[in-house]
């Protein structure tokens, strides 16, 4: 029997590792999304994960005067024909400014999924092979051979093991 021992399944992912795992993953960290939108702007479509982002802003929005401030910008931003980061969503059209005088807080959630989907099938795939990625995770794999790491580790078992 292995008594603290904690098995690797249960220990808490971090980085890219964590990254790794999902889409949803990624963009709970900081540090990934950062890293993501990196690699978007690469590929001409950092627009869907801003979006993905001012989406999950406006559902947190309190006050009916804010809802309709944040939804007109997320409308003249990412959705009107005239927008400077247009995403690429179907039934777009249908989604008309008239909406946005009532503003609820998943008024783009359809929106926010098809464009999550498209990251998740398309450019999430891609960014878990690119050079970003890949260097990240490289530095994190030498952060955690470095000495300090290892005698901070060793410290730390021996914390744990008594």
């Amino acid at each position: 029997v292995h008594e603290g021992h904690p098995s690797s399944s249960h220990q808490t992912l971090k980085g890219t590792s964590k990254w790794a795992t999902s889409l949803e993953n990624l963009l709970e960290d900081p540090e990934g999304v950062k890293r993501f939108r990196e690699f978007l702007k690469k590929e001409f479509s950092e627009e869907n994960v801003l979006f993905w982002l001012a989406c999950e802003e406006f559902k947190k929005t309190q006050g009916k005067k804010q809802m309709q401030e944040k939804a007109k910008e997320i409308y003249m931003t990412f959705l009107s024909s005239k927008a400077s980061s247009q995403v690429n969503v179907e039934g777009q059209s249908r989604l008309n400014e008239t909406i946005l005088e009532t503003p609820h807080p998943l008024m783009f959630q359809k929106l926010q999924d098809q464009i999550f989907n498209l990251m998740k099938y398309d450019s999430y795939s891609r960014f878990l092979k690119s050079e970003i990625f890949l260097n990240h995770k490289k530095s994190e794999e030498q952060e955690e051979n470095s000495p300090e790491a290892q005698t901070a580790a060793k410290r730390a078992s021996r914390i744990y093991n008594t």
